[in-house]
């Protein structure tokens, strides 16, 4: 595959950094937003790099840096891949204790902030496959709103840790808060 000459919305699978899409093209590298790593600067001649949907191929550099900014920005507000989510103040340095029934076993702590992350990607991904599931053209519209009862049960589901969470905008929302009185 000649990998020099993609453009900007070509899907790529890499070997380490999974899933992403070319957002950004100079001369000797791409710019490409990974699902799980966010956006990342990537050699052309990367071997890792696998293409899955081509789109825009062309040989042309792209120069505009105004237009790669303006794209950034946007990916970074809508893409919810790099969102900042603050932590309520309370927890901030704070240690959670999972204790076992039996007294023998020692007891896990997890520093509050890594599990809060984990909540906020596990939120970030499921916001990734509701979008996916969405604009999918194989599906139909009934198939859509199936899955998509599944992942509004599995946001309810998560409601517990809403109290994690600095700003309210941040909660989970299930069944019973998404439905319009």
């Amino acid at each position: 595959m000649d990998q020099t000459t993609l453009g900007i919305g070509t899907r790529l699978q890499h070997t380490q950094h999974g899933p992403g899409v070319i957002v950004g093209v100079k001369y000797a590298t791409y710019l490409i937003s990974f699902i799980n790593v966010g956006i990342k600067e990537i050699e052309k001649t990367d071997p890792q790099l696998d293409e899955i949907i081509p789109e825009n191929i062309t040989e042309e550099i792209e120069t505009h840096s105004e237009v790669e900014k303006s794209l950034l920005k946007i990916l970074r507000l809508w893409g919810g891949i790099t969102e900042t989510v603050p932590l309520g103040d309370r927890w901030k340095n704070g240690m959670m204790l999972l204790q076992p029934a039996d007294k023998s076993q020692k007891p896990k702590e997890i520093p509050i902030d890594v599990f809060f992350h984990k909540i906020v990607m596990l939120r970030d991904r499921l916001r990734v496959l509701e979008q996916n599931i969405n604009s999918h053209k194989q599906l139909s519209d009934e198939d859509k709103v199936n899955l998509q009862q599944y992942i509004t049960r599995i946001y309810g589901s998560l409601t517990t840790f809403n109290v994690l969470f600095k700003n309210k905008e941040h909660w989970f929302i299930g069944e019973k808060g998404s439905k319009e009185d």
